[in-house]
């Protein structure tokens, strides 16, 4: 009997295994997780464990609808790659009209979440990063290298999301944000691309700002963005988001950022290119988390967006109105 039982959950096992391929889930954590952090950074948001799980709900959902449309472009060239040839779609384990409906259902499901429970700024955001990663970066990435700084746009949003959740109005916060996460995508994806070139070649992607692949320009690049952190980790601090402390802890961050792309400029090798990518995966953790644990109160009572008090309201069974 507990032979039957193992043999039916097999198939279950693998199919939830399939589909945590599919929205390439520690990549949608990641992304969801920044996006969480910017939502707490707003002035006046406090934790609330039911806003935070839906806005991470609606956030993977949306992101994982993303990686499903991306996945679905790219069967074929993810099969030529090792490092994906055994994703469901390009291993033939599931059909493209299966992750084409699981898409829809995610993606009408997130933002459907984001916008009832948060506002719709945030959803409206939410949709343009689906369409901006599966639409225009994805089929981009096989005819120039601009597909990288199309693609910085959604993977930036993700900030502006958290951020409009709590601040339908778009403040300067959200901006400075979205910036910091934009820049520190490029020495992060460049170092990627240099370590994957052959694979990466092989599938016909153009993700190097160089046509000789990893060159010295390549390394310049990646200096060049890593320098621009350095003024943009400061305007937390200077528009009153964070303080001192949490601006020394980006500031040094960003000086190691540029310290492994220096390295990789003197070294040209593909161990350099993987200390700079490991690096930048510490690094937004760090920054975002430094920014939050830092976070300046609030000078008077927070407020709630009109959404969210009419939910509320919708869902109390006491008026909760003075009388």
């Amino acid at each position: 009997m507990e032979d039957l039982k193992g043999k039916e959950a097999s198939p279950v096992a693998s199919k939830l295994k399939d589909y945590q391929q599919l929205m390439k889930f520690t990549l949608s954590f990641t992304v969801v997780f920044s996006s969480v952090v910017c939502y707490l950074l707003v002035p006046g948001v406090e934790f609330d464990i039911i806003s935070v799980l839906l806005l991470f709900a609606g956030g993977m959902l949306v992101t994982g609808a993303a990686n499903a449309i991306n996945q679905i472009a790219e069967k074929d060239t993810d099969a030529m790659m090792k490092r994906t040839a055994s994703r469901p779609l390009a291993s033939g384990r599931m059909t493209v009209d299966e992750a084409a409906t699981f898409s829809v259902v995610a993606a009408v499901f997130g933002i459907f979440i984001i916008g009832l429970w948060f506002n719709w700024t945030a959803a409206g955001i939410s949709a343009l990063s689906l369409f901006l990663y599966g639409f225009i970066y994805t089929p981009l990435k096989k005819v120039h290298s601009i597909s990288v700084l199309v693609g910085a746009i959604p993977g930036a949003l993700p900030c502006l999301i958290g951020w409009a959740a709590g601040d339908a109005d778009l403040g300067i916060g959200g901006w400075i944000l979205f910036s910091l996460q934009f820049f520190w995508q490029f020495p992060h994806f460049w170092a990627i691309a240099w370590v994957a070139h052959e694979d990466y070649s092989k599938a016909g992607f153009r993700l190097l700002p160089s046509r000789g692949g990893p060159t010295k320009y390549a390394a310049v690049q990646s200096i060049l963005y890593s320098v621009l952190l350095l003024p943009i980790g400061i305007l937390p601090f200077v528009f009153g988001m964070s303080g001192m402390v949490s601006m020394i802890i980006v500031t040094v961050s960003n000086m190691v950022m540029l310290w492994q792309c220096v390295r990789l400029f003197r070294e040209m090798d593909v161990k350099a290119a993987r200390r700079v990518m490991f690096t930048s995966y510490i690094y937004l953790p760090v920054v975002l988390l430094a920014l939050l644990a830092d976070k300046k109160p609030m000078e008077g009572p927070p407020q709630l967006g009109i959404e969210k008090v009419m939910m509320m309201d919708a869902f109390s069974f006491n008026d909760p109105r003075p009388c």
